[in-house]
């Protein structure tokens, strides 16, 4: 997505998605031979037996029958897996998903014209927000250019779930409310709402249908900026969104009983464009050191943004952003998407407004004021407490490597993605001294409604580099065929899962089955193995590639001993986030940090002597 081309005329944005090839089930055969591969470096002589035993009854009985199943359930659906993946991944979650499933992140601009200043902030943010409205506009009138690899598109379903879009709590399962329609479809909200300082307010972010300019927006939140500064303030309900789902569910609906005004305003919340958080909280981050930005935009203020919202876009007070979007309706390549598209305009603009400064006579934003009582305020608190405490255990760092990037390891002829897979298997193999089971994100774009599958970076191949890579008494040449043999591995594995034959879908999509048919839960899946290797979302490594961009996320560790890993690679330079509990003895998010520049080095060390 480096060199991506934004706008076109001549394809429309969805043009596609009714003739996208519908997603495969794989093979049962290959699934399963394929899942021992994957349990192997985790497993004694002994253990591997006994599962290859359990994987060959589950073969030739009730995997057979749940495969059947899957396939006649692919029969009459486009995609099989796509409201289970939305329940059990997202929405019948109870924890928190504000702090344990969001993404968040620095915005790039201060790369290149907008580094940490104080008092520009609602300039800034005007600025932003007239890009992001351009934006808007583009998925709105289907003129966002098809996404694709090659020639062949990609599916492009989730960019309409980026604007007025709203999770909502529920007792046992949330749902995910969506109010936004293309052009043809028809009218669609246009309302942006601004938290500052625990208030609420919203205004419109059209003039006569024109979107409003920099100065126009500029005007509104100066506005809010002076309603909010020397008041005290508001009641923050907002923070109720970081609490545990079932707890917020109630809390919601108690809020609603008490004064019809407040469904009002959650729906107004719930419908809008996004929600803009003008945060008092300064960043100062840098172009190597983004730490401080990406744990704001992972566990800032909890008062002055909406946790199940889409897109929350976060603008503090030293002219920095950073944004927190729900990952239940979209993952985080439309969010890499719209960032840069935001980053090349502010760049061909040197983010300045160059335009008129004439202000449209526009209606005041509207502050929204939730009724309140001592149960709803002791609700606030509570949710803050909890946050709080969460939020100080999360370990965040984040800085730029910049000894070498994408162009150093092309010319070596290895996959950079590859590069950085293998640097963190052996980061985590030389600091744990075990293998590290791994979570790598695989896009399935080229199939109707797809999202991700896993592709499990942790083979024999690359756990066999690894062990080769720290015998003091093993050649430079025996470094580079082990080298060679693991990359080809992860590769083939990676085109496999893009291609819909991966493991770890088929093998939930059974569980899932069994589950829903009432079913005792296959052996497989209660088998130490099946853990250990990562199954069921227990992967150590929970890690993905956000692209060639200038944007970067970051996630919380998928396990309270594990790692959360998301990077990003510039010609010159890999740029990541790291996080890790603080609470568990086994991690620190710094120290594997440095272990994985050891490892780039050692890569390019052992590349570099080979062809010497």
């Amino acid at each position: 997505m480096d060199s991506q081309i934004f706008e076109s005329t001549a394809e429309r944005t969805f043009q596609n998605q009714s003739s996208l090839p519908p997603l495969p089930v794989p093979s049962l055969q290959r699934t399963l031979s394929k899942y021992l591969d994957a349990v192997r470096p985790f497993a004694s002589e002994e253990e591997f037996r006994a599962t290859e035993a359990i994987v060959k009854r589950f073969e030739r009985g009730t995997g057979q029958l749940l495969h059947q199943k899957l396939l006649q359930r692919a029969k009459s659906m486009c995609n099989w897996l796509e409201d289970w993946w939305l329940d059990s991944a997202y929405l019948e979650l109870r924890i928190p998903s504000q702090l344990n499933v969001n993404f968040g992140g620095p915005t790039a601009y201060l790369e290149h014209c907008w580094p940490a200043c104080e008092g520009a902030q609602l300039e800034r943010a005007s600025m932003v927000l007239w890009i992001t409205l351009q934006y808007w506009e583009l998925i709105r009138k289907e003129r966002l250019a098809v996404h694709k690899a090659g020639s062949m598109p990609f599916d492009m379903d989730q960019f309409r779930m980026l604007f007025c879009t709203c999770k909502v709590p529920g007792v046992t399962k949330d749902t995910i409310l969506n109010f936004f329609k293309t052009e043809s479809e028809g009218p669609c909200p246009s309302h942006i709402v601004v938290m500052c300082r625990g208030r609420v307010f919203t205004f419109d972010g059209l003039c006569d249908g024109c979107i409003l300019t920099p100065p126009d927006l500029l005007r509104q939140l100066k506005y809010i900026k002076e309603c909010c500064d020397g008041e005290p303030e508001g009641d923050g309900v907002g923070a109720l969104t970081t609490e545990e789902r079932t707890r917020w569910a109630k809390a919601r609906e108690y809020l609603i009983s008490i004064d019809p005004v407040n469904k009002t305003i959650l729906e107004t919340i719930q419908s809008s464009l996004f929600v803009l958080s003008l945060d008092d909280d300064k960043s100062y981050s840098t172009p190597e050191n983004y730490s401080k930005l990406t744990q704001l935009a992972l566990t800032g203020n909890p008062t002055i943004r909406w946790g199940d919202k889409s897109y929350n876009l976060l603008s503090f007070s030293d002219g920095t952003f950073g944004s927190n979007c729900d990952h239940a309706p979209f993952d985080a390549m439309v969010l890499v998407s719209h960032g840069y598209y935001i980053d090349q305009k502010l760049e061909a603009c040197g983010g300045v407004w160059k335009g008129s400064e004439v202000v449209h006579d526009l209606p005041l934003p509207e502050e929204l004021i939730f009724t309140v009582d001592e149960r709803v305020r002791s609700d606030i608190t509570q949710a803050k407490e909890q946050y709080s405490k969460s939020s100080q255990d999360l370990q965040v760092v984040s800085y730029a490597f910049t000894s070498f990037g994408k162009a150093a390891i092309k010319k070596r002829k290895l996959h950079p993605d590859t590069f950085v897979q293998l640097a963190l298997q052996l980061a985590y193999y030389r600091l744990h001294g075990k293998p590290g089971s791994c979570y790598e994100t695989a896009t399935t774009r080229r199939f109707f409604h797809g999202r991700t599958e896993t592709m499990r970076p942790c083979t024999v191949e690359a756990q066999h580099w690894c062990r080769t890579m720290l015998n003091t008494a093993a050649t430079t040449e025996e470094k580079r065929q082990s080298l060679i043999a693991a990359f080809n591995k992860h590769n083939k594995l990676m085109g496999e899962a893009q291609n819909g034959k991966g493991i770890d879908r088929h093998l939930l999509g059974m569980y899932l089955i069994a589950k829903e048919e009432g079913l005792p839960v296959p052996e497989l899946y209660t088998d130490t193995l099946y853990a250990r290797s990562g199954g069921g979302g227990n992967f150590v490594l929970s890690t993905s590639l956000v692209g060639y961009t200038t944007v970067l996320g970051a996630v919380a560790p998928m396990v309270h001993h594990g790692y959360g890993f998301f990077y990003r690679i510039r010609d010159d330079r890999i740029v990541a986030s790291c996080t890790a509990w603080n609470s568990s003895p086994e991690t620190n998010a710094e120290t594997f940090f440095q272990n994985l520049c050891t490892s780039f080095h050692d890569i390019m060390h052992v590349t570099t002597l080979s062809q010497l």
